[in-house]
C-alpha cells in the first residue's frame, strides 16, 4: 500500500514512460501487493509477478518479495533466478521511469533476500535446538523407565516365578504362572519402548521366528493373540465374545498389531470402567481393509474408583494415533444402550 500512497501523493508523471492516468498507476501498485498474499505459499511466483509488474510501474511490492524467496521458498535455484529476473526487470523499468538513481532498487532487493536468508537460517536454528531438547527428554526418560520400572517389573518376575516353584496349590501355580508371563510381556515392551525413546525409531524383531514384538503379537499368528486377551478376560469373569473372520496373512504387519492393540486398550478399559458388562470382540481381515471393532453393554455395577483412576488417561488417545500412523480411522463413542463402542479401520497394506 505503500507504493499505491506514493502515486497518490506525488504522480510525478513526466517520469512515467506510459501515459496513463494516476489510477491505473495505483491498481499496479494495489495489484503487486496483492500478490504478496501468496508469499509464503508461491514465492517465485510472486516475485516474478512484481518483475513483470516492475517493468511497467516501480512497485514497492517488489522490494519484499525476494525475502519470500530465501525465507519461505523451496528451490534455492530457482528463488535465485527469480530475483535475477526482478533485479534485471526493476534495472530496466528504472531506466524507462527515467530514475535519477536506478542502483539503489536493486541493493534494497539484494538486502531483503538476504535478510530471508537469515530469517531462514534462524528458523532451522531453532528448530535444530527444539529437536535437540526433545531428544534429552526422550533419553531421560529412556533412563528413568529403565533404572526403576525395569528394575520393579524384574522383580514382579522373579517373584511370580518363585511362587509357582514352592506353592503347592494349582490355582496359585497357575495364577503365578500367568503373572510371570504377563510380567516378561511388559518387559519386552517396556525394552522396545525404552529403545523408541533412545533412537526414535521402533526395533526391529523377526516376526518368523515367533517372537513376540511389542505389542506381544506375532507376525505368524494374530489370531492368538487376540484369542489369548479374551481368554484373560474370561478368566477374571468378564463375559466376552469373539468373533474372527478373514485371512490374517492378507493383512501387513504392522496393521495386525495394530488391531491386538485396539482389542488390547479397549478390553483393559472395560475392565476398569464398565464392570459386569457384556462384550463382543469382532476382528475381521479382507484384502482391502481390516477391522477390530469392541463394543460393551452398560455396567452392572459402579466401577471401583481406585481401579478407574489407574492410568493417564491417554489410553484412547494413544491408540487413536497409533491406528493413525498405519494410515487408519478410529472411532470411540457411548452407544444408546449405555454401553461403549471402539471400533478401527486400517488399510490391510499398511506399510511397517
Amino acid at each position: 500500500m505503500l507504493g499505491a500512497a506514493r502515486e497518490i501523493a506525488d504522480p510525478n508523471l513526466a517520469t512515467k514512460h506510459v501515459a496513463a492516468p494516476v489510477w491505473v498507476y495505483v491498481a499496479a501498485q494495489v495489484l503487486a501487493a496483492t500478490l504478496l498474499l501468496r508469499r509464503r505459499t508461491r514465492p517465485e511466483a510472486v516475485t516474478l509477478g512484481a518483475a513483470a509488474l516492475s517493468l511497467f510501474a516501480p512497485a514497492t511490492a517488489a522490494l519484499f518479495a525476494p525475502y519470500a524467496v530465501t525465507a519461505y521458498g523451496r528451490d534455492r535455484r530457482r528463488g535465485w533466478l527469480a530475483i535475477g529476473v526482478l533485479v534485471v526487470c526493476w534495472t530496466v523499468g528504472a531506466h524507462a521511469w527515467a530514475i535519477a538513481d536506478p542502483f539503489s532498487g536493486p541493493a534494497l532487493i539484494l538486502v531483503s533476500a538476504l535478510l530471508g536468508m537469515y530469517v531462514r537460517a534462524r528458523r532451522h536454528l531453532l528448530d535444530e535446538l527444539a529437536e535437540q531438547a526433545r531428544t534429552d527428554e526422550r533419553m531421560r526418560l529412556a533412563r528413568e523407565m529403565h533404572d526403576v520400572v525395569t528394575h520393579r517389573i524384574n522383580l514382579m518376575v522373579l517373584q511370580a516365578g518363585a511362587l509357582g516353584v514352592t506353592t503347592t496349590d494349582p490355582a496359585t501355580r497357575a495364577a503365578a504362572a500367568e503373572l510371570r508371563a504377563n510380567g516378561c510381556r511388559a518387559l519386552a515392551e517396556l525394552r522396545d519402548v525404552v529403545g523408541v525413546l533412545r533412537t526414535g525409531t521402533p526395533p526391529a524383531r523377526d516376526g518368523a521366528a515367533g517372537g513376540p514384538d511389542h505389542d506381544g503379537t506375532t507376525d505368524a499368528a494374530p489370531g492368538s493373540v487376540v484369542a489369548d486377551l479374551v481368554d484373560q478376560s474370561r478368566a477374571v469373569g468378564l463375559p466376552v465374545t469373539l468373533a474372527e473372520s478373514g485371512d490374517p496373512a492378507t493383512t501387513a504387519p504392522a496393521v495386525r498389531r495394530t488391531l491386538v492393540r485396539v482389542v488390547q486398550e479397549s478390553l483393559t478399559n472395560v475392565h476398569k470402567h464398565a464392570p459386569d458388562s457384556t462384550v463382543t470382540v469382532t476382528v475381521r481381515y479382507g484384502p482391502g481393509e481390516a477391522r477390530a471393532a469392541v463394543a460393551n453393554t452398560a455396567p452392572g455395577r459402579p466401577p471401583d474408583p481406585v481401579v478407574a483412576a489407574t492410568g493417564g488417561g491417554s489410553g484412547l488417545l494413544g491408540l487413536r494415533h497409533r491406528v493413525e500412523m498405519v494410515g487408519g480411522t478410529l472411532s470411540a463413542e457411548p452407544t444408546s444402550d449405555g454401553g461403549f463402542a471402539v471400533s478401527a479401520a486400517l488399510p490391510a497394506g499398511a506399510a511397517r
